[in-house]
C-alpha cells in the first residue's frame, strides 16, 4: 500500500489576498508566485486538508503543465509521520491545536508522508532497518515541494545524518538539535531539562553533546508509563488526549525542578509536546523550546 501523502494549508483569510480568496478555496499560483486561479473545495471551518493525489498530472516540482499553474504545496515544510494504524478508508482523528499536523500551527503550508513500517515503538527504540524508508519518504517530500524536512517523532534524530545527506534541503528531525545552542545561551551553572516521551531510550548518543561538563548540565525526564505513552503504542492510536499530556509533562517538570533547582530552560523532545508548550511555559515560568520553534527557524532561513 502506498504511503499516505497529505498537504496541509494554513488558514487563508480573505484579507490576505487581492482576489479575496475564501477559506473554502484552494489557490493556484503561476510560476511568478501570483494567484492564477483556485479550486473550490468543500470544507468545514476555515481550514482544510487534502490528498495531493486528487490533483494528478503534477510533476515532482508540483507543476501542472496542462494548465500552466502550480499548486501551493511548493515551498512547504515536509513532515515525516509515523504509522498510526488507521484502517483503510477511515478518517484519521483531527490533529489538536499545537500539533505539527494542525494547519493553524504554522503560518506556512505543510505536507506529510508516512514512513512505512515506522511505529512509535520501533522508532523510539531505534530500528536501523527503517532508515531506507525514512530516506525514501523524505525524498518524496522534496519532490512534492518541501524546502525543509522535519518529523513527528524526536527519536527520528537517529536518522538525521543519513537524511541530511540524502536530500538537498535542511533537515531538522528533532528539537534535540537545539541542545548545543541552548547550553551556550545559559550561564555555565544553569541546567536544561529535556522532557522526552521515553527517557529509557533517550541516551547520550542522541544529545549531540560530547563534552562531559556540558553533558552534566542536561537533565532528562520522561513520561513513560503515563496515559499518552500507552496510547501512542496502540494500533490504531486513539485521539490525542491533550489533558493527559499536560498532566504528565507538568508533573515531570515539577519532579525535575525539585531535584535540580538549577534548571533554567526546558526543551521538549517529543513532537507531541508542543500541544502543551504554552501550559508548561505558564506553569514553569521558564523558556520552553520545541520542534515547532526549530521548524519555524529553518523555514525562515530558506523562505
Amino acid at each position: 500500500m502506498p504511503a499516505a501523502a497529505e498537504t496541509n494549508f494554513p488558514n487563508l483569510g480573505a484579507s490576505n489576498w487581492d482576489r479575496q480568496v475564501g477559506a473554502k478555496q484552494l489557490p493556484l499560483f503561476n510560476d511568478r508566485g501570483a494567484i492564477a486561479g483556485c479550486f473550490s473545495l468543500p470544507t468545514s471551518g476555515a481550514e482544510f486538508r487534502l490528498d495531493q493525489r486528487l490533483f494528478e498530472r503534477i510533476s515532482p516540482e508540483g507543476a501542472d503543465y496542462s494548465s500552466g499553474m502550480t499548486l501551493h504545496s511548493s515551498r512547504s515544510l515536509g513532515i515525516l509521520t509515523l504509522e498510526r494504524g488507521v484502517p483503510a478508508g477511515a478518517k484519521p482523528p483531527t490533529p489538536p491545536p499545537g500539533s505539527m499536523l494542525n494547519s493553524a500551527t504554522f503560518n506556512f503550508p505543510t505536507i506529510s508522508e508516512t514512513v512505512p513500517g515506522a511505529w512509535v515503538e520501533n522508532v523510539v527504540r531505534g530500528d536501523p532497518a527503517l532508515e531506507p524508508s525514512f530516506v525514501a519518504a523524505a525524498q518524496r517530500l522534496v519532490q512534492r515541494g518541501a524546502i525543509v524536512i522535519s518529523s513527528t517523532c524526536g527519536f527520528s534524530i537517529r536518522h538525521q545524518p543519513t537524511l541530511a545527506a540524502a536530500v538537498n534541503v535542511p533537515v531538522v528531525t528533532s528539537s534535540l538539535l537545539l541542545l548545543p545552542t541552548l547550553l551556550h545561551q545559559l550561564p555555565s551553572a544553569a541546567k536544561i531539562a529535556v522532557l522526552t516521551y521515553d527517557s529509557t531510550h533517550c541516551g547520550e548518543d542522541l544529545l549531540g553533546v560530547d563534552d562531559q561538563a556540558q553533558r552534566a548540565r542536561i537533565v532528562i525526564g520522561g513520561i513513560e508509563g503515563g496515559k499518552f505513552w500507552h496510547d501512542e503504542l496502540k494500533r490504531p492510536a486513539p485521539p490525542v488526549d491533550v489533558a493527559a499530556i499536560e498532566a504528565d509533562v507538568t508533573a515531570c517538570v515539577v519532579r525535575l525542578r525539585a531535584a535540580h533547582p538549577e534548571i533554567a530552560a526546558i526543551l521538549l523532545e517529543c513532537a507531541g509536546f508542543p500541544m502543551v508548550a504554552l501550559a508548561v511555559r505558564r506553569m514553569a515560568k521558564l523558556p520552553v523550546y520545541d520542534i515547532t520553534d526549530l521548524c519555524r527557524m529553518a523555514m525562515a532561513s530558506v523562505s
